[in-house]
């Protein structure tokens, strides 16, 4: 007998007959490609983390260039030294620590438990470099990065990125020309750890001054420069008992 295709029950079965293929399908290649997915994911963190602390293949004013992928992680181990986790004032070595989740860290800080901050240390040019993860909040969604310190407290480079910033706005917060302003700006007003501040109306737009604390912010895009602000500082707070300890008094 043959099906009566104007039937309400005939579309809903077609239909639901269908989600089910298709949920399949996608079901089954998201299991496949995960291996993958996670490998880029896995690179593209090395990319950040060594750009923070100057590993990249920039040229002149241009734009933002990362390590090769098919090179990233030998360059990585080249870099990269130790990879810690901090607890308090003390730090541990951990294989893959950069690769913690640290969302859920600060949020099991918020909920009172132990926690695990990673923290990676680089040597380039016989210099130590200190590079630790942030995560914050911007006008959209999520903000994060990294942000490179030698043992004075000074920047010697950052890496920031974002879920959903408006493009040619807050999104400009991965661009060269803002974050090469952070570099040599000191975290600390003598004895206290004041971060940066992405500051509207800078008395500094040259960036000159590394004293003061601030870099100029981004045109029309100042919730997102007070999350890039709140991120450094809450992050510095966050790892300020271990700073203190490599600190060069």
């Amino acid at each position: 007998m043959a099906m009566n295709t104007e039937k309400n029950s005939y579309t809903v079965i077609f239909a639901v007959i269908m989600v089910v293929i298709v949920g399949s399908i996608l079901a089954f290649l998201a299991t496949g490609l995960k291996p993958r997915i996670d490998e880029n994911e896995r690179f593209e963190k090395q990319q950040n983390i060594l750009y923070a602390m100057g590993v990249n293949q920039n040229e002149g004013d241009g734009s933002v260039t990362f390590i090769p992928t098919n090179e990233v992680e030998a360059e990585f181990s080249k870099y990269i030294k130790k990879q810690m986790v901090v607890q308090g004032n003390t730090a541990t070595e951990k294989a893959d620590a950069y690769l913690i989740d640290l969302k859920n860290q600060i949020a099991q800080i918020k909920a009172g438990n132990n926690a695990e901050l990673p923290l990676l240390v680089g040597e380039k040019d016989g210099k130590e470099f200190y590079i630790i993860p942030m995560y914050g909040k911007g006008l959209w969604d999520a903000i994060w990065g990294f942000i490179s310190l030698d043992e004075n407290m000074v920047v010697q480079g950052v890496y920031f990125d974002h879920k959903g910033e408006t493009p040619g706005l807050g999104a400009n917060i991965k661009q060269r020309f803002f974050m090469d302003d952070f570099q040599g700006e000191s975290i600390l007003d003598g004895n206290r750890y004041a971060g940066i501040g992405v500051v509207k109306g800078n008395n500094d737009p040259l960036n000159e001054d590394k004293e003061d604390n601030e870099v100029d912010a981004l045109a029309g895009a100042t919730i997102t420069g007070n999350g890039v602000t709140a991120m450094i500082k809450e992050s510095l707070k966050l790892y300020k008992p271990y700073l203190e300890t490599i600190r060069k008094k």
